[in-house]
């Protein structure tokens, strides 16, 4: 038995029917002597490079300080109060060899993978950065809250598309909420079940459906409790500590490289290690060598190497950001020091995928501003890489920095094209309408309130005329039908279009427009009035608009753009021989491009409401819905409270509390399917 011995303390234990020589077997010799054979997440095998490739601070210093000269800082985590598993991802779990069972029946799997806990060759630490907050630069930020655990090397057998994005062999592993680090400020460093919850399974989500991502093994949860202020309100109670277990190659990020920033002309704050350009070339090297293996092969000149590997970061960035649009993620929080050097979705805050379409939606209920709405994350992923280029030079020289930058729109496009196209089932041509096509559709969905998602799943369904087809209006009739179901209420865009500033404070800031530009500048800006009175005006129409006159004009304006879209199905087929085999992979591209279910804020608020009041299950479950969002899963449609799908078990069940006997407010309302549009109580949720 793998947990006898030492945890077993001074208590006697009797084993009937068991000979010495069995005893015995359990337990080797190894290098440190005799010892018991180990759990597999004792027997993980760490090679933590990194620690030895850049500079570790010397101090251990408990307490928020300035860390000058160093890239890392060691750290002690705080253990929790009766960690217990909210749930596993086995197929993460599995990037580190382990198997999901084995780590849930692991008696102090919980402890060692909320940091509780060390595992034996796992050296803590918090790592050093820097960052620009919404366009500002706040010096030293760090990881306030986050722990290095170490670098575990790839097991034997993993998949190699999975180690061509991650060639260094090993996966960092991360705890986030393992308590306070040199950097947590004024924070406590600890996270609640909500926010753990929401980054797990947003983590897991975003890999199946195939975006670039850092990934999650696991969320422990406990009886350590903390106070918030959920919405900053001055009603403060207290929430369970919860961690996740993250991981990634490397959740190095273009603030890490700011930590040699010189003093910012807006804000007056610099680096903590300003000056210390020796410690930047040596982050380079490392990261290049590391991750970018190919590039340090191939760029024998330095200067080419780093040209080359900010071009690659550059693309994948693109890639990355054209990926988010195209499934209507919104990140919420795109300042520097959440931008990964891979390419990787990271750090899961106030997310949010979008419900109905809106170009302006803001998930992120802080950013009043709108700065990182949906429309304006590729404009602010370049804004941030022009940062990160900042922060490399000289070792990237600017005019060959900004010679790279002048590709990154042309190839987001690119990316954006590519996966609209497929998103279409335009798949035999590309033509330059193709563009316009695309942008009359948002237009529509636009207008209509269609909900980004379901429409785009919907358009599978629309026949590709064939060369016999007459006009074909009852066909049309019965596709606009079906879109119209994904199209919003009267009530629905009343709300949507509801100015969210105070009528009179509006008028105030119009009138100081006018009258004081200078003090309107610092308190407001124009984008921001000009959004609130688009608001208005369309709320106005709205008043005067009948829910049978909404109707109409969404029928007629669908019409519209699904004829001209058949049309271009319809040149699909020209010189095709099968056109059977033709439509049919259309379907099953378009099928396998535009998901069924997206992590929707309604969703994870039912999986966090259970959880509170101590059932597990809605998480599990719903992490399973998201591992396959482009099929259909029997059984899985509803959340796990409807219809008898129950009652959740005793082990997915919190033990570390009395079971709560009232039920969660989810499962007090009317429950809908995860591939349906929010319900109307959703639109209440604020993610801050």
């Amino acid at each position: 038995m793998a947990y006898l011995g030492p945890r077993l303390g001074t208590s006697r234990l009797f084993i009937p029917r068991v000979s010495a020589a069995r005893l015995l077997g359990t337990v080797r010799m190894d290098d440190m002597g005799l010892a018991v054979s180990r759990s597999p997440l004792e027997r993980l095998d760490f090679d933590n490079v990194v620690l030895r490739r850049l500079p570790l601070d010397p101090s251990e210093e408990p307490g928020a300080r300035q860390v000058k000269g160093a890239c890392f800082s060691r750290v002690k985590p705080q253990p929790l109060s009766n960690p217990r598993f909210v749930a596993v991802s086995p197929e993460a779990l599995a990037l580190l060899g382990l198997h999901a069972d084995q780590v849930v029946k692991d008696p102090l799997g919980p402890e060692y993978l909320s940091g509780s806990r060390v595992m034996p060759g796992s050296e803590p630490a918090a790592h050093c950065y820097c960052g620009h907050q919404f366009g500002h630069f706040a010096g030293q930020l760090g990881d306030g809250a986050a722990c290095y655990l170490g670098e575990v090397k790839v097991p034997p057998g993993q998949d190699p598309e999975l180690l061509r994005e991650n060639p260094s062999g090993r996966w960092e592993i991360q705890v986030k909420g393992a308590g306070l680090t040199p950097y947590s400020r004024q924070a406590d460093g600890r996270k609640v079940l909500r926010s753990s919850i929401r980054e797990f399974l947003c983590s897991e989500a975003m890999f199946f459906l195939g975006v670039p991502t850092t990934r999650a093994g696991s969320v422990v949860t406990s009886d350590t409790k903390v106070i918030r202020d959920v919405y900053y309100s001055g009603h403060p109670k207290h929430e369970r500590c919860s961690v996740v277990l993250r991981l990634a190659p490397t959740f190095l990020r273009f603030g890490s490289f700011e930590i040699f920033k010189p003093a910012d002309e807006l804000t007056g704050r610099q680096g903590p290690s300003y000056g210390q350009d020796e410690i930047r070339a040596q982050m380079l090297d490392y990261v290049i060598e590391m991750f970018y293996p190919e590039i340090q092969q191939n760029y024998p000149n330095q200067v080419e190497r780093n040209v080359a590997f900010f071009r690659e970061v550059m693309y994948r960035t693109a890639r990355l950001v054209a990926q988010w649009q195209c499934v209507g993620f919104c990140h919420g929080v795109l300042n520097t020091d959440n931008m990964s050097v891979l390419g990787l979705t990271l750090d899961y805050g106030p997310y949010g995928f979008m419900d109905r379409f809106d170009p302006d939606f803001i998930c992120n209920a802080s950013d009043n501003s709108g700065r990182y709405s949906y429309q304006a994350q590729p404009t602010i992923c370049r804004w941030n890489l022009v940062k990160l280029a900042e922060a490399l030079a000289p070792e990237l020289p600017p005019d060959r920095a900004e010679a790279v930058m002048d590709e990154y729109q042309d190839l987001f496009n690119r990316f954006y094209l590519e996966n609209m196209r497929k998103k279409l089932g335009l798949l035999t041509k590309e033509e330059p309408e193709d563009e316009i096509l695309i942008t009359e559709l948002l237009q529509t969905m636009h207008n209509t309130g269609a909900d980004f998602t379901n429409t785009f799943r919907s358009l599978s369904q629309v026949s590709c005329p064939t060369e016999e087809e007459a006009e074909g209006h009852e066909e049309l009739k019965k596709t606009t039908d079906l879109v119209l179901e994904q199209c919003a209420s009267l009530d629905e865009l009343k709300a949507a279009n509801k100015p969210t500033m105070d009528l009179r404070e509006l008028s105030m800031l119009l009138s100081m427009a006018q009258s004081n530009p200078a003090l309107f500048q610092m308190i407001s800006d124009r984008v921001t009035i000009a959004r609130q009175l688009d608001k208005l005006s369309k709320l106005k129409e709205l008043m005067e608009t009948s829910q049978e006159e909404l109707k109409t004009r969404q029928a007629e304006e669908w019409s519209s753009w699904l004829t001209r879209y058949r049309k271009r199905l319809a040149r699909e087929l020209e010189g095709q021989s099968d056109v059977q085999a033709t439509q049919e992979e259309r379907v099953r591209v378009m099928d396998s491009t535009n998901p069924r279910v997206v992590l929707r804020n309604y969703i994870a608020q039912n999986a966090i409401e259970a959880a509170e009041n101590s059932d597990f299950s809605e998480v599990q479950r719903v992490l399973k819905v998201l591992q396959k969002p482009f099929s259909s899963q029997p059984g899985l449609e509803l959340p796990a409270w409807v219809g008898g799908h129950g009652t959740a078990s005793q082990a997915e069940r919190d033990e570390g509390e009395e079971q709560q006997h009232e039920a969660s407010a989810s499962a007090a309302r009317n429950p809908v399917p995860y591939n349906s549009r929010p319900p109307a109580w959703a639109q209440e949720i604020c993610v801050t």
